[in-house]
Parts: C-alpha cells; structure tokens; sequence
C-alpha cells in the first residue's frame, strides 16, 4: 500500500496537507505496452467518466483520509477527456489544469503528440471569442444563430468550423489558428464558427444546411465587413459534422472542394440512429454507397483522420477513404491518439485545414 503513490512520484501521508500541496495532475508509469495512470480525487465519492474511450472508473478510499484514487491502464498514445462525477454533479479535476470548458479535463500518457498551439485552459477561465459576432435567422433551418467570425492573422481563404460552440467555449480555436498562423504553419484564414442547433436532423446527409451555408451564411459573411475569401473554403468536421462535410463535398461541388474530416460518422444511414446498434450496419453507410456511384472528385482535397483507438469506426473510415481516392480525390490519412474525442483532434484539425490549403 505505502508504494501507491510513492511509483508516481507522490511522497508523505495520503490525504495530510504535504501530500495535496504535491499532487497535481494525473500521472503515468510504464506498463507493459502502455500505461498506469493515477488519478485523484479530494472530498467525497466520486467516479471517472472517460468521453468515449472507457467505461466509467470509479474512484477508491485511502483509508478514512479524504484521498480517493484510481490507477487507471490506458494504451499508448492516448488523449483523452474526462470529469469526476460526484453524487450529485459533474467536475472538472481540480487538480489538472488542463480543461475543456467548466466541468471537463483532458489527459495524456506521455508518448502522446504534442499539441502546440493549444493553451491549456482550466475550469474557471474565460475563453477569448471573436469581435464579430452575425445573426443568422430564420431562412431554411430556422430559429435564430450567433455565428462569430474571426480573421486569424488578418482573413484569407474561409474556414468553416462546424460544432462552432464547441471550438468557441470547449477548446480555443481560435488562439491555436492565430499560432498556428503566426509560426507560419498555414495561411491567414477566416475562422466561421457555425453553430448547430439539432445535429441529427441538420449533419444527416440532407442538403438544407448547405443550401442555407451557401445562400445565406456566405452572403452574411462576405457583407460582415471581416476579410475573407470564399472562393477558397475549407468545411472542417468532427463526428456528424465530418460527415455532413465529405456529403457537402459529393452533392455540392461547386461550394465544397476543401474539407478536414475528423472521425467522420461514415456508420450514417437514414436508419441508423433508429437501431439498437447504430454502428452495426453496412460498413461506410450512405456515403460509402453513394461512393460506389463513382462521382468525379477530381476536385476534391480531403484529409481524413480518426483516433487509433476507435476501432469500431475504423472499418466504416477506412472504406470511406479508400473509395473516396478512387474516386479521384486528392486524399490525405492520418490516425490520432485518441478515441472519439475532440481533445484528440485538435491537433488534426491544424494540421488537416492547412493541408487542404496547400
């Protein structure tokens, strides 16, 4: 027992002051293949929920001292989000200082890539946002959205972010294009974060949104006053939204010629989210047949990644990517070390928007 702590660097009496002055973020020995990672937890009960890597750890006591812990194994090469839900809440770790938002935190084994541009943020800071801010009401999708607009290094060719409020208030997108730009590393671009109301109904392969993109968003955008290029547009996805972006690509060439995909949904088919395993079926889903159909993508430049250890949706991307090449496609293909989880595609997300404008 007296070795617990003592492996991951941690000295004095498990739960006496000394002991919590030291400790500090989750920490990782070597084992085996991969990792021991030990988390902690001050105060009452509480259990580890992993965003879509693990199931839920719960925490155990040290003694009757207010120190709870879990030595978690974890692969290599792993990123990943988590909270620390107690009886009656959700927490950010206190004790990590690398957030996502107010009641998220993100950690890594050591063999992790970097993610240089991406400032750690912790649960009580305050994102940066945008100055323009564009009201997009009513028109195809309805309702009423707020759409900032950011000109990383002064505006150029648009980025189209989808799941823009998670890259607004969850990760600072917009600080890691503005370094990423400055280290030169990618062109000035325009940021577009593009809020989503109801990600089923409005990233299934259905052409509303991107009629409304194309005819209303663009137009707002080009009149906001920020500089900016759409002729030259990159569509950036995750999840639902990489797939709502390779389906802008197939059915609406002529916008759609840049795209960055990030464990794109391609399990998708109108009947999916109806089954009890909505990853069980045809592999590749609506667009891999649509796919099969052989459109001319001679046009298209599309970078793919997916975590390495999504190894359900690995089969469905891979098939993607394959006839997405041989269907003339410029492609690119990496794998994060990650698992369905945007801390993971950070990285990619840089990399991918700055390739696709190459």
């Amino acid at each position: 027992m007296e070795n617990t702590f003592a492996r991951f660097g941690l000295a004095g009496e498990p739960g006496a002051d000394e002991f919590w002055a030291a400790a500090g973020a989750p920490a990782s020995v070597p084992a085996g293949d991969g990792w021991v990672t030990l988390f902690l937890w001050r105060g009452s009960p509480a259990t580890i929920d992993f965003e879509s890597w693990s199931e839920p750890v719960p925490l155990r006591r040290w003694g009757d001292t207010d120190c709870w812990y879990a030595e978690v194994a974890m692969p290599a090469r792993l990123r990943v989000t988590y909270q620390m839900r107690t009886e009656d809440a959700v927490h950010a770790d206190p004790l990590n200082p690398d957030g996502a938002g107010g009641d998220r935190s993100i950690a890594a084994t050591p063999d992790a890539p970097a993610q240089p541009h991406w400032p750690a943020v912790g649960p009580a800071d305050v994102l940066p946002l945008p100055r323009t801010r564009l009201r997009w009401t009513g028109g195809r999708l309805g309702g009423r959205r707020t759409v900032r607009v950011h000109p990383a290094g002064g505006g150029g060719p648009v980025v189209l972010l989808l799941d823009g409020d998670d890259w607004l208030y969850l990760h600072p997108a917009m600080t890691a294009f503005d370094a990423a730009v400055a280290r030169g590393e990618m062109p000035a671009v325009t940021l577009v974060f593009v809020p989503v109301q109801a990600r089923e109904a409005e990233f299934g392969c259905r052409p509303e949104l991107w009629e409304a993109i194309r005819d209303e968003l663009l137009p707002l955008v080009a009149g906001s006053g920020v500089p900016a290029d759409p002729d030259r547009l990159v569509v950036a996805g995750q999840s639902l939204g990489g797939l709502s972006a390779l389906y802008a690509a197939l059915e609406f060439p002529d916008l759609v010629s840049h795209v960055a995909c990030q464990s794109a949904s391609f399990w998708w088919t109108p009947e999916a989210a109806s089954q009890a395993d909505p990853m069980g079926g045809p592999v590749g889903g609506a667009v891999a047949a649509r796919l099969r159909e052989r459109p001319d993508l001679s046009g298209l430049r599309v970078a793919f990644d997916v975590g390495e250890h999504e190894t359900r949706m690995l089969p469905h991307c891979e098939l993607v990517e394959t006839l997405t090449e041989q269907a003339g496609a410029t492609v690119r293909v990496a794998r994060s070390a990650s698992g369905h989880d945007r801390a993971g595609w950070r990285h990619a997300l840089l990399r991918d928007v700055a390739w696709a404008l190459a």
